[in-house]
């Protein structure tokens, strides 16, 4: 009788985790698009940022940052103001409204994560919760760039949050 092994790791915990992103969107709603999500939670996390800072964190090519903070501006969620280190540029930090609608749409989701998760007996709640901390420690060097740029500019990640 054959025997068949289960997938490689890679495609399902790739598959595990694209899944739970996607419906964690949908349960936050929220109106925003993930992209747009995806930067103003960047900005409300890490900002005020320059336009290329946003870029480099989101992995994503600078005119593209553009045109999101744009949006963002017009909906309100993120505001401009001249960068002091850089008379060119101009660093956008995240408005009340941005902040707040951040808020909600994390609520949201970890609303709906932590019913699934009080679902699972407690020895499966540690086995994910030893996962999280794999995963977070997989990751971490992928956001070195920008902190890095911020450093080079003379301020540091606590100055970023005046």
């Amino acid at each position: 009788m054959p025997t068949t092994s289960a997938p490689p790791l890679a495609p399902r915990l790739r598959f595990a985790v694209t899944r739970t992103a996607r419906r964690l969107r949908q349960e936050a709603g929220g109106g925003l698009s993930p992209t747009l999500n995806a930067a103003l939670a960047t900005v409300a996390g890490h900002g005020p940022l320059t336009p290329s800072e946003l870029a480099a964190r989101e992995r994503i090519q600078r005119p593209t940052a553009t045109r999101l903070i744009a949006k963002l501006e017009a909906d309100g969620l993120v505001a401009r103001t001249a960068d002091p280190a850089d008379g060119r540029s101009f660093l956008i930090a995240a408005t009340a409204d941005g902040a707040a609608l951040i808020q909600e749409l994390r609520t949201r989701k970890d609303a709906f994560l932590a019913a699934r998760l009080r679902r699972l007996p407690s020895e499966d709640r540690a086995v994910l919760a030893r996962a999280a901390e794999l995963l977070e420690d997989l990751l971490e060097g992928d956001q070195e760039g920008p902190e890095a740029q911020r450093r080079d500019r003379g301020a540091g990640p606590d100055a970023s949050r005046r």
